[in-house]
């Protein structure tokens, strides 16, 4: 049995997945809104005892495909590391048909495009990125990064081959900032588009809430559900992006969860937004959303 390391995140569709810890925590923790990582401390485990738990793993269920890298930003370990497990998992499981992890944009942009190529021939070809806004200003307040550097390492990753999933928080503007938020967004997606693209709703718990006030600035004021829906609306509504996108917005945060591919499903998805903002469909109830 594989004792891991709590508390532990993963994409919602890695759930039937084997999670294998690389790291632990995030290198990067500096996100305001974000609240994941708070209690533990990054470091990037030996690699005898990742590889123990691999071994473990596979006496489990050695008939399993997929593979996520914990935690926070396993893409960020050196790439000699990282072939070292890749190359360990696919020996012990011969079924792995994909290894997957979160990445951040520096972390893509530091491998380059030699070392995107020697991890995605060891089957390490998807990671998934929090854009979180297109908006240059925005994210520099919720200390994110830039708008460049996003658009940066999702074209290399395109051009290397690597799938990105990417998302975008909704209500991260705020009633005050929601439609330079959306569709600078939605521009930052047309550019350079991601394989997959979900949406999340901002929630704020209490240990981080008065770091996002502070930094996000004074008269922040929270989105609604109905105002979240007409930043969905308006950015499904303005995305074209110049390759199909798998767009989803299951995630348990979000007030209503779509799912179809942009372009060719706008109109669809658009209809079944109207529905929830005319009332004919219901949206989730607070109770049943969370992270």
């Amino acid at each position: 049995m594989i004792e891991y390391d709590f508390p532990l995140w993963r994409p919602p569709s890695e759930g039937d997945n084997l999670i294998i810890q690389a790291t632990l925590g995030c290198r990067f923790n500096a996100c305001t809104f974000c609240s994941m990582y708070k209690a533990k401390t990054f470091r990037a485990r030996p690699s005898a005892e990742v590889i123990a738990d691999i071994d473990r793993a596979a006496a489990l269920w050695p008939d399993a495909r997929r593979v996520f890298l914990a935690d926070g930003d396993a893409y960020c370990l050196p790439t000699d590391d990282l072939t070292q497990l890749c190359d360990h998992l696919a020996a012990r499981l011969p079924d792995l048909q994909r290894i997957s992890a979160y990445a951040t944009p520096f972390d893509i942009l530091r491998k380059g495009a030699d070392d995107i190529a020697r991890l995605k021939a060891r089957r390490l070809g998807l990671v998934y990125l929090g854009i979180e806004t297109g908006w240059d200003d925005l994210l520099k307040r919720v200390a994110k990064g830039s708008a460049a550097q996003m658009e940066a390492a999702l074209a290399l990753a395109r051009a290397s081959g690597l799938k990105v999933s990417a998302t975008l928080i909704l209500g991260l503007g705020g009633q005050g900032g929601w439609q330079e938020h959306i569709d600078s967004s939605a521009d930052l997606i047309n550019r350079a588009p991601p394989v997959y693209l979900s949406t999340l709703q901002l929630g704020l718990e209490e240990s981080v809430a008065p770091r996002f006030l502070d930094r996000i600035g004074p008269g922040f004021v929270p989105q609604d559900d109905r105002g979240v829906l007409a930043e969905l609306r308006r950015l499904v509504e303005r995305l074209a992006p110049p390759a199909p996108v798998i767009f989803r917005s299951n995630h348990a945060s979000n007030a209503l969860a779509l799912a179809g591919t942009l372009p060719r499903d706008r109109d669809r998805l658009l209809g079944e937004i109207d529905a929830a903002l005319d009332g004919r469909a219901r949206v989730r109830p607070r109770w049943l959303r969370g992270f």
